[in-house]
């Protein structure tokens, strides 16, 4: 960026994160925070208010945000161990294969029918049939 006065003007801390420091330290470039005007740092660029004390309260949000989402991961580790101990099941429920899988994916392999009908036959689809079929070894 070639020109002396420059600014970046964002709506949610959230934006800026990630390039918080390259913008402000290596580009020099003033930052406007709308929902958070405590982060501004076009206030003072050399005095308290500016770039440092908003370096540091970002600080102190993102250790609070990285605590909080620790928490959360372990909140939800400890919810899934408790339903798993009590015999739930995650996932969408496996599609049952028919009676006569065997006989129509011998049809398939022997050349008899295609691997859509017999997709349609096992009432699955084509993806599934064929990921059943690599899965059993039947290839």
């Amino acid at each position: 960026i070639a020109c002396t006065a420059q600014a970046v003007q964002a709506y949610r801390l959230s934006e800026l994160c990630n390039q918080w420091r390259f913008l402000c330290f290596d580009k020099k470039i003033d930052i406007e925070v709308i929902d958070f005007p405590l982060l501004n740092t076009n206030q003072q660029r050399d005095g308290l208010t500016g770039t440092f004390l908003a370096d540091m309260v970002l600080q102190v949000l993102a250790y609070v945000a990285e605590m909080e989402r620790d928490n959360i991961r372990q909140r939800q580790a400890e919810g899934i161990a408790i339903a798993k101990a009590k015999g739930v099941k995650f996932g969408r429920p496996a599609i049952s294969q028919p009676l006569d899988y065997k006989n129509i994916v011998s049809q398939w392999k022997a050349g008899t029918m295609t691997f859509s009908e017999a997709a349609t036959k096992c009432q699955m689809s084509e993806s599934t049939l064929y990921r059943r079929i690599r899965d059993n070894n039947c290839l």
